[in-house]
């Protein structure tokens, strides 16, 4: 019987294990890097081991330090999680050389399946290796690992090289492997896999299909189960070519086999031979626990002969911190507050107060639900997301929800190109244009307390703030009555409460403040000076960066006095693991270089000056 586990991960997935472990009984173990000290699946443990340094390179990537923090934690079992080493059978032997169980499958199923390019060989299938004009567009991809890093679609020829080049990097920073591979690349294809789930016995489940379609930078950002409009025929042809692709390399554990759909025929895609993030929208539909059917499959239980009947529908949103209306920019700072109303799930791995830094992914959380429908399940889980109070960075709450409820994906009509044709209309911000007068009224109450209210009518008083990028000024004024404001009728103002009357309907404004930042229900404010102090002038052409990060390189034979075009890639920055190109703002001459590779920079550092033409 397994009695304690390390989990060889961090974040949400971490959190998730020992929730499960916690329930079974089990000891937990965390390990955590330096940044990760106060992090909450460091908190929430039973015990915890650092992981010296910040970068996941010294940290989660060091299977050896791991191993060594699961013997000293007392640990007799790693699970891997995903990402990081959760697909390394180097890894893998480790652990079990250590005389600890690995929660997975054999090394030697990992090394046939997790290697892309070995798992097409198996499947009877190969890359490309000449790629000509014909070909394209194709598609640059890892050959370890999964979750969007290191891919890049090419499609023009002189794009390959480049592609090639960043690929490899940022596979290499990810997943500690830079080998990658060229594949064609399907237009307007839909993502689907299977669950399976396979024991030492001999059983194979085929927990039906998933959908993936909706993703940013081939990473998956809803995923739903099952996989709607499919044919019967279609299902069943997946659903036996995952057992099959499972039997094929003898598997044990949970593993999920990923296809490309396109004209009712499936393209396979790859084997990934770990838990996926998506998980929990199989375990709503089949009503099991996944992970403790990896633990009872570690232990050498048996599964039962068929897998229990699918009930349902279910959807899983992955929440971000970042802006997809500037290039998906990772967002870092203080999560203040995340809540949810009840009745959907909530998979964080942060709590409130948690800092966001720039080393790991920006997944906040995941937040599923499940409904006798798939129209149940859509209104359900936009409804919750639209409730949420969410105070902190940026996030992608507001695209989560429009896509939700765009026609293209309630008619099951979407496909991996979605949000290439869709960002704009998805993005366009909408914020609540009350929001400033609430922020006004609750601030002048706060105010109001340590002074007496005036026996005459005052002056209209004036407040500016800063929200969704333009500036607001609102007007209000003290009466006997109280407050005022024209255009609405102000029913209650409290320091944290602001009821407005707007067109004979009243709408409800909680206030919230967090030293200098300031939220109206989830709309982000910034009080402003009266008279704003003067700033310092840029040059023309400067180039900032967007987000705090890590420079990884600089185009080559990029030198001051060079001749460059406008939108040409100057350099990337790796931030929230993944990588970033930053070109150049206007047509004109590089005229100073200020980054260069390993340099660390915060937002709105100086990188370069392009001078116009």
């Amino acid at each position: 019987m397994i009695t304690s586990v390390l989990v060889a991960n961090r974040g949400e997935i971490a959190c998730r294990v020992f929730r499960t472990c916690g329930e079974l009984g089990i000891r937990t173990v965390a390990v955590h890097s330096d940044a990760d000290e106060n992090a909450l699946h460091a908190r929430v443990a039973d015990a915890a081991v650092r992981l010296p340094g910040a970068t996941p390179a010294e940290t989660y990537l060091r299977g050896d330090l791991i191993v060594k923090a699961a013997v000293a934690a007392g640990a007799d079992a790693v699970h891997p999680g995903y990402g990081f080493l959760s697909e390394n059978a180097d890894f893998a032997r480790a652990v079990l050389d250590a005389g600890l169980v690995w929660i997975g499958p054999a090394p030697e199923a990992i090394e046939a399946m997790a290697s892309k390019t070995r798992a097409k060989e198996l499947m009877g299938l190969a890359p490309l290796s000449d790629v000509g004009q014909s070909d394209l567009p194709v598609l640059v991809k890892a050959a370890a690992g999964g979750g969007g890093r290191g891919m890049r679609i090419v499609r023009r020829l002189d794009e390959l090289g480049p592609a090639l080049e960043g690929a490899r990097a940022e596979a290499a920073g990810a997943f500690g492997d830079g080998e990658v591979f060229v594949e064609p690349y399907v237009e307007r294809g839909r993502h689907v896999e299977v669950q399976v789930l396979a024991d030492a016995h001999g059983t194979v489940w085929a927990l039906g299909t998933r959908d993936c379609s909706l993703q940013r930078r081939h990473q998956k950002v809803i995923e739903e189960a099952p996989a709607p409009g499919l044919s019967e025929q279609l299902a069943e042809e997946l659903r036996t070519l995952a057992v099959r692709a499972a039997r094929a390399v003898h598997y044990v554990g949970a593993g999920t086999v990923e296809f490309l759909v396109a004209d009712d025929k499936a393209h396979f895609l790859e084997m990934n031979t770990r838990l996926q993030v998506e998980h929990p929208v199989t375990e709503a539909v089949f009503g099991v626990d996944l992970v403790a059917l990896q633990l009872s499959i570690a232990e050498g239980q048996p599964l039962d002969s068929e897998p229990p009947r699918a009930r349902g529908h279910a959807i899983e949103a992955r929440l971000y911190a970042e802006d997809p209306a500037r290039d998906w920019a990772p967002q870092t700072g203080t999560l203040h507050r995340l809540a949810v109303p009840e009745g959907v799930r909530l998979d964080s791995g942060y709590g409130d107060g948690d800092e966001i830094g720039i080393h790991y992914d920006p997944m906040l959380a995941k937040l599923i639900a499940h409904a006798p429908t798939r129209a149940g399940a859509l209104r359900k889980l936009a409804g919750a997301l639209e409730r949420a109070t969410i105070h902190g960075p940026v996030t992608n709450r507001d695209l989560l929800v429009r896509s939700l409820r765009h026609e293209e994906f309630t008619t099951a009509r979407m496909d991996t190109g979605f949000y290439d044709r869709h960002l704009p209309e998805l993005t366009e911000p909408t914020p609540d244009p009350h929001a400033p007068l609430a922020a006004a009224l609750a601030d002048a109450h706060g105010r109001s307390r340590f002074g007496a209210w005036r026996n005459v009518p005052s002056q209209p008083q004036t407040k500016r703030y800063a929200m969704a990028g333009e500036e607001h000024e609102v007007h209000y004024r003290h009466t006997r009555a109280g407050l005022e404001a024209e255009g609405v009728r102000v029913v209650h103002v409290g320091a944290d409460l602001v009821v407005l009357e707007v067109d004979g309907v009243r709408c409800r404004f909680t206030v919230a403040r967090y030293g200098d930042d300031l939220y109206v229900n989830n709309t982000a404010l910034q009080s402003l000076p009266r008279f704003p102090a003067p700033t310092a002038q840029l040059a023309p052409g400067s180039l900032l960066a967007p987000m705090p990060g890590t420079v990884v390189r600089v185009a080559e034979g990029l030198a001051v006095g060079a001749a460059v075009r406008a939108g040409e890639p100057l350099l990337w920055l790796e931030a929230m693991k993944m990588e970033h190109k930053i070109t150049a703002p206007v047509t004109g001459t590089l005229t100073a270089l200020l980054a260069e590779p390993g340099q660390q920079v915060t937002v709105g550092a100086l990188l370069a000056v392009v001078q116009p033409a």
